[in-house]
């Protein structure tokens, strides 16, 4: 069990001005970008950043989600988390990039756990 990778997430309405920004910023390119059309928002990560870009209303849902953790099984985790008092929000799904499931810790903080898939090569 463990966590890769952890990424501030920011919300914002226009999605392309925000990726030159950040990769201004930072000096790195967008390493990752895709549209998830179940959910109406697009998503990119450029360093340690991700950008959700939507109208309010597709973006409420997931307003209130501080960070996410990328991490090497979603699957521990979640019974990692259960054994420790965390609370599910939404339950393992399968998204574009792998499959995730989003928690409030006990402390309160609202965290998307996220598993990449396996990309054979």
């Amino acid at each position: 069990m463990k966590v890769k990778k952890i990424l501030t997430r920011l919300y914002v309405n226009d999605i392309n001005p925000a990726i030159e920004f950040y990769k201004k910023l930072l000096n790195q390119d967008c390493n990752l970008r895709f549209k998830y059309t179940e959910m109406n928002l697009e998503l990119a990560q450029i360093g340690n950043i991700l950008i959700l870009g939507g109208t309010d209303e597709a973006l409420k849902p997931f307003k209130d989600t501080k960070v996410t953790f990328l991490v090497d099984s979603v699957k521990e985790f979640r019974e990692f988390l259960l054994k420790n008092n965390a609370v599910i929000i939404r339950d393992l799904k399968e998204v574009p990039t792998g499959m995730n499931i989003t928690v409030k810790h006990l402390d309160g903080t609202i965290v998307e756990y996220v598993e990449h898939k396996k990309i054979n090569e």
